[in-house]
């Protein structure tokens, strides 16, 4: 007799294979429409801005390949970014490194999204954030996703966007601020970024709250 398969296994073959729009279609036909897909990029970096994007899909025009931005390579993450800017509503926002010092990274990544979503040209019905805190001060209902990036096409196309504009904004930061490497690693914690603060001391786009730079 073949042996059953343990609840955790049977769990593995029940995993969406990537985003898709359920739940954007199932607040739909409650009335709730539109709805904006929202996520940030850049809370883990020890330099610069986080930046969040709100995003309304066309349900009749939804680009092909929308995933969780990380699972994606650049020039694909490129290439979807031209696709989403062209077929939905889209709105970006960010905090800088000095007001995540001021409020903390949390509250600096929820404020860019509920700004990201103000900015939306149409007015949400149901804002689906990425994570599992939903945006103060939203002008409409808000819904936490865990894991939102991978299981909704909203959400996914804002990471898509967030993603790449924040990586364009640290390739220009390297030309104003250079020797820290900032195009190549977009302000994250490398070796070779570690070693260009030893070497050059932070600039104003660090974020002083972070370890290591933090002085306690």
């Amino acid at each position: 007799m073949a042996k059953r398969a343990s609840s955790d296994s049977r769990l593995l073959f029940d995993m969406p294979e990537g985003p898709d729009f359920s739940m954007e279609t199932a607040a739909r036909s409650k009335g709730l429409w539109p709805v904006a897909g929202t996520d940030e990029a850049g809370r883990g970096p020890l330099a610069g801005p986080v930046v969040a994007a709100a995003v309304v899909l066309d349900p009749d025009n939804i680009p092909p390949g929308l995933h969780d931005s990380k699972q994606l390579s650049a020039a694909k993450r490129e290439a979807l970014f031209t696709l989403i800017l062209a077929s939905a509503f889209v709105s970006i926002a960010s905090s800088s490194a000095r007001l995540i010092d001021a409020i903390d990274i949390r509250k600096a990544s929820l404020d860019a999204m509920r700004r990201a979503v103000a900015g939306l040209e149409v007015a949400p019905k149901l804002v689906l954030t990425d994570g599992r805190d939903v945006p103060p001060g939203l002008a409409c209902e808000g819904r936490a996703v865990v894991k939102g990036d991978a299981r909704s096409l909203s959400i996914a196309a804002a990471s898509i966007v967030a993603k790449v504009t924040r990586d364009r904004m640290m390739a220009r930061a390297d030309e104003t601020f250079p020797g820290y490497g900032f195009a190549i690693h977009a302000g994250y914690a490398t070796e070779v970024h570690r070693k260009a603060i030893t070497a050059l001391g932070p600039c104003p786009l660090h974020r002083m709250s972070f370890r290591p730079l933090r002085q306690d």
